[in-house]
């Protein structure tokens, strides 16, 4: 059993913990795998070049699928708390990363032929493994959680706006420019607000066209206030993890999110 649970430990420091020399090797690896195997697929979409590396596309897929596959079970295999690792945000991020593979493997039907090609673009979704390899991602994810309030009265202010501007379009010009229902001019305020201009709408008449002028200074207006929010509790959120470092040894505060040792001390942190 001694050596059974040491076995366990030893694959669990190498496979989650990213601070350790053996950790980061397996890291880098790993990541070179995601960003090669998601580059194939990118790949694959293009008829030309599908056709003539064919069967190099499906030699990478399969090696990809099966180191995956080994991964993802070792992962089960050395995780202390299993049922919370499969069903955690990683865990199905690891297995939609393998399955879609297999899948194709029983879906040989010709009426299901499109099933097989979305699943084959679901393989991109190992992007996403990529994640847990960014040090800083959970500095971007509080503060998305932190803001989601502001950034949520925020985007609902702005479709009240499209609503009543779309409204208003709609009854100024009319199905015969363009504006055949509210749903659909609300779609053109939202466009213009967002300052994307398809142009597939425009107004026609000089009222139409004052509205939309005031749309778009509204939208310039306004466009760079989710990023001043975010930015905002980004802030507040870096500074407060630079507070939360404390030396062990002088009890100084304030060390970088990076620093390995104290600055004052030369304590390790």
């Amino acid at each position: 059993m001694p050596s059974a649970r040491s076995h366990k430990e030893t694959l669990f420091e190498i496979i989650f913990e990213s601070d350790t020399h053996s950790g980061k090797w397996f890291d880098i690896a790993l990541i070179i795998c995601i960003v090669i195997s998601v580059a194939a697929v990118m790949l694959d979409s293009i008829p030309s070049i599908r056709e003539e590396y064919r069967t190099v596309f499906q030699w990478l897929e399969w090696t990809f699928t099966i180191l995956f596959t080994i991964e993802y079970a070792v992962r089960i295999y050395c995780v202390p708390n299993r049922m919370r690792y499969i069903f955690s945000f990683y865990g199905l991020v690891d297995l939609v990363a393998i399955i879609p593979t297999y899948l194709g493997l029983f879906i040989t039907d010709v009426q299901y032929l499109l099933v097989i090609r979305i699943l084959r673009i679901l393989r991109i979704f190992r992007i996403l493994k990529l994640t847990r390899y960014i040090s800083q991602a959970k500095l971007l994810t509080d503060a998305l959680y932190r803001s989601q309030e502001k950034v949520t009265v925020f985007f609902f202010s702005i479709f009240s706006l499209a609503v009543i501007f779309g409204a208003a379009m709609y009854i100024v010009e009319g199905a015969e420019n363009g504006f055949t229902s509210i749903p659909k001019s609300v779609y053109w305020a939202i466009v213009t607000i967002t300052t994307v201009g398809y142009g597939d709408i425009s107004p026609q008449t000089g009222l139409g066209q004052v509205i939309a002028s005031v749309i778009m200074v509204t939208g310039y207006s306004i466009i760079a206030i989710p990023t001043g929010i975010f930015a905002a509790e980004l802030s507040q959120v870096i500074r407060k993890e630079k507070l939360s470092r404390v030396c062990p040894g002088c009890k100084k505060a304030g060390h970088e999110a990076k620093a390995n040792y104290c600055d004052d001390c030369g304590a390790k942190l």
